[in-house]
């Protein structure tokens, strides 16, 4: 290999490791302080480079936050498909998804304060979510259908207590706090235990 070409493969190698630092600097910037808050200097400095390099890769702190995002939605879509019929253990799935990865859900939660929704721009990073939501929801229809699930409830009912059910313990990380302390058991899988058995009250598994 000639010098030319190994001087390009490391400046590629070189340019691909920044890029990826900005990346996981942004993230742990965002979650922490939200889009507002954030600092690019700060996750400059973070990332080992300087904020010139930042805006060369990415137009605006916005754009930033966009794109992780983005990154981070369609993880969260493809961790958390769910079985309609065991409504349950999909509870399970999205409180172990939020568990492993409390950043995800601040890093989500900061965008839906900061940033108005707009279904029709090219940078929306909600789009995938709302597919995934729309599928979910003829899951259940079908399941409605099969009669795996009770047909009195609205399938979009089922989704939002489900959803809020499982992300109690994410969403409110005082009580959690408060759990670790004053809980009879004070395990983790006793917070889990504890919402998989109420959504299994309202949306037994078939027998």
């Amino acid at each position: 290999m000639s010098r030319s070409a190994v001087s390009c493969t490391t400046s590629n190698s070189s340019t691909s490791d920044t890029r990826q630092r900005i990346l996981t600097a942004a993230k742990e910037e965002f979650a922490r302080y939200g889009i507002a808050g954030a600092r690019v200097d700060r996750l400059a400095k973070q990332a080992r480079t300087s904020k010139e390099r930042v805006y060369a890769y990415f137009s605006s702190k916005e754009a930033l936050y966009q794109h992780i995002a983005g990154r981070e939605t369609a993880a969260l879509v493809e961790a958390t498909r769910m079985d309609p019929a065991d409504l349950p253990g999909y509870a399970g799935i999205l409180f172990d998804h939020f568990t492993a990865h409390p950043d995800h859900y601040r890093l989500i939660t900061w965008g839906r304060l900061e940033l108005a929704a707009d279904a029709d721009a090219d940078n929306d990073t909600n789009a995938p979510l709302r597919t995934t939501i729309a599928g979910k929801v003829e899951q259940l229809r079908d399941a409605q259908r099969a009669g795996l699930i009770d047909p009195a409830w609205d399938p979009v009912d089922v989704l939002a207590l489900i959803n809020q059910i499982a992300t109690t313990w994410a969403g409110q990380p005082e009580i959690g706090a408060a759990a670790a302390e004053l809980a009879a058991d004070t395990s983790v899988g006793a917070r889990r235990a504890a919402l998989v058995t109420a959504v299994e009250r309202l949306f037994p598994r078939p027998v």
